[in-house]
């Protein structure tokens, strides 16, 4: 008997989130599930690893066929923690998510969930970031997981290149019906930081980082104008961050001492 792929779920939100809740629900449906994620949110966190102190992972009760573990670290430490600890094999799939909120366009940098799919094709494993473009927990995500099946279910017959990821982003509740879904590229954009200046109750000055995003890329093949118009996308992502195409022109300049 062929045995069946052991997945890995992880995210950023915490081992109690909704969203994982119901990524377990569909991985359930494709092999072996272990849940190793954060004992609690960690939320732009990117790819941040805990070097300063220990690391501690516990078996949680559950109430599927599924293990789960919650550790006192980053997203990319519960992968890490996973592969070379809790699981009895390397995984098959890893799957993030699913986000409670959108990580499309330059979110793809800071999000913890989308870290932990990174993390897993630095390892050559295949991996996946679901993310619901909705911040609250009652977030519905019935909508979404056609999508997410179908994209598993591709991964799965098909493989990704070693060393690319996908990162996969889904409309808001007030879009559906969706359209379809998309494989888009990562629209350019960046936050525009604004601090909030606050004095504390002796004095002291502090601070809380808020923003804007600001779009700069108006193209329509963009995880973003997939999104505003209904899809879901889908883009790959990958660890090699060189900028091939300023090889040549990098190469021209005179370097000599």
């Amino acid at each position: 008997m062929t045995k069946r792929p052991i997945i890995l779920v992880t995210n950023d939100d915490s081992v109690v989130a909704p969203g994982i809740k119901t990524l377990v629900e569909i991985a359930n449906e494709f092999g072996e599930v272990y849940v190793v994620a954060p004992d609690g949110p960690q939320s732009g966190k990117g790819h941040a690893i805990t070097l300063d102190q220990s690391l501690r992972c516990n078996e949680v009760p559950t109430e599927g066929p599924q293990k789960e573990y919650k550790v006192s670290g980053t997203p990319a430490d519960c992968v890490k923690l996973a592969i070379n600890v809790v699981l009895p094999r390397r995984p098959d799939l890893i799957l993030s998510g699913i986000n409670h909120g959108s990580n499309a366009s330059v979110n793809v940098i800071y999000s913890g969930t989308m870290s932990a799919a990174v993390e897993g094709a630095l390892e050559r494993i295949d991996s996946i970031g679901f993310s619901l473009d909705e911040f609250p927990w009652t977030a519905s995500m019935e909508a979404a997981k056609p999508y997410v099946r179908t994209v598993i279910a591709n991964v799965l017959e098909n493989g990704l290149p070693s060393g690319v990821c996908l990162n996969v982003n889904i409309p808001a509740n007030d879009l559906v019906p969706y359209k379809g879904l998309k494989v888009c590229r990562q629209a350019i954009g960046n936050w525009v930081e604004e601090f909030d200046s606050r004095i504390d109750p002796y004095g002291r000055p502090y601070y809380w980082l808020t923003g804007k995003y600001e779009l700069y890329d108006q193209g329509s093949d963009t995880d973003i104008a997939a999104l505003s118009e209904g899809y879901v996308s889908v883009v790959p992502v990958s660890v090699d961050l060189t900028a091939h195409e300023s090889l040549a022109t990098l190469n021209q300049w005179n370097f000599e001492i």
